[in-house]
């Protein structure tokens, strides 16, 4: 029987969208307000989706104490009220897009999960905008 875990967890950032061989017009014209040079802020909300068998010993796909801790180590403290452009590697030269969080997000979740675990990140930028990401 597979059934699919979810956590919750939420954190603060600031980013600008922009690619450094676009002039600002170009930047604005595509990104808007968001490519805004002092950087703007958004209240991120991440759902961790993880689906697997239940495992007959324990009862638990995964053990969400496990999943809380992970979240936290591997994304709240290096993401939460940090410049993601400035502070964060992996966003040193990728646009920190919601689409693009999200797939840093999986990736650094993936890598810490058992392989026959499936994986899946959504990321809500705002109440109203999100982005789902399943490794795909």
């Amino acid at each position: 029987m597979r059934v699919t875990v979810n956590r919750k967890a939420h954190f603060n950032a600031a980013h600008r969208l922009h690619r450094k061989d676009w002039d600002d017009e170009k930047n604005a014209r595509v990104f808007g307000k968001c490519s805004n040079p002092n950087y703007h802020g958004h209240n991120y909300d991440l759902i961790v989706a993880v689906t697997g068998e239940v495992d007959p010993r324990t009862g638990f796909v995964v053990n969400l104490k496990d999943l809380k801790r992970l979240i936290y180590e591997k994304i709240e403290v290096p993401f939460d009220h940090k410049n993601l452009n400035l502070e964060v590697p992996e966003f040193k030269d990728l646009n920190p897009t919601a689409e693009n969080i999200a797939v840093v997000i999986w990736n650094k979740l993936r890598a810490e999960l058992e392989s026959h675990l499936d994986l899946e990140v959504t990321l809500y930028e705002t109440p109203r905008n999100f982005v789902t990401y399943r490794g795909e």
